[in-house]
């Protein structure tokens, strides 16, 4: 079966492809006019909430005659710092494009508290049915940007169950290995292979 996942971002594609097109998947870019479509970006505090919505706009952009034989996939995800109570939280690519890293370690200055998690959540279309999956990594804000891998906040994002690096210092496979967003569709994949009864 096509998986039609919405992005912009070929990174987040390749990690989808890793995890889904072992189990007879196979994994596209949502395009509509040769663009990845723009979706409107709803304004909650719930990842999963924004998860659903998107994925509701973008099966409503699949043409009736299509819905049968594919399914659409959506990520999203977000960094929660503890000591800003959860911010940029899931206004993070908003406050990305705004301030981006240098903001972040500009906030974070003369904190010690510098705990922090990558949180994703996956949703899959499928017929009438919505799998939803969540992935948590957490961390610390480093002090400095370290690496040029990556995208968005991985830069500063040291997760604890790595060596001291920070995402943006690891391979695609390491990073993918610990990732929320790895998490999330490692955990869409599994309730794939083992439906709940």
């Amino acid at each position: 079966m096509r998986v039609i996942f919405v992005t912009a971002n070929t990174n987040k594609l390749e990690e989808a492809r890793k995890y889904l097109e072992p189990l007879g998947f196979e994994i596209e870019q949502m395009m509509i006019g040769g663009k990845a479509p723009e979706l409107i970006e709803p304004q909650f505090d719930d990842l999963e909430k924004i998860a659903i919505s998107k994925a509701d706009q973008a099966m409503s952009m699949v043409p009736e005659s299509q819905k049968s034989d594919c399914a659409i996939l959506v990520e999203d995800s977000g960094l929660f710092i503890d000591s800003l109570d959860g911010f940029p939280g899931t206004y993070s690519s908003f406050v990305f494009r705004k301030i981006g890293v240098d903001g972040i370690l500009r906030l974070m200055s003369g904190n010690k508290m510098k705990g922090c998690e990558y949180r994703a959540v996956s949703v899959l279309v499928l017929g009438e049915r919505k799998i939803i999956a969540e992935g948590v990594c957490r961390g610390k804000i480093g002090e400095k940007i370290s690496g040029t891998g990556g995208f968005g906040y991985d830069p500063i994002f040291i997760p604890d169950d790595s060596d001291g690096r920070s995402f943006a210092q690891m391979s695609r496979e390491e990073k993918s290995s610990i990732s929320h967003r790895g998490k999330s569709l490692k955990a869409l994949s599994e309730a794939i292979s083992f439906p709940s009864m």
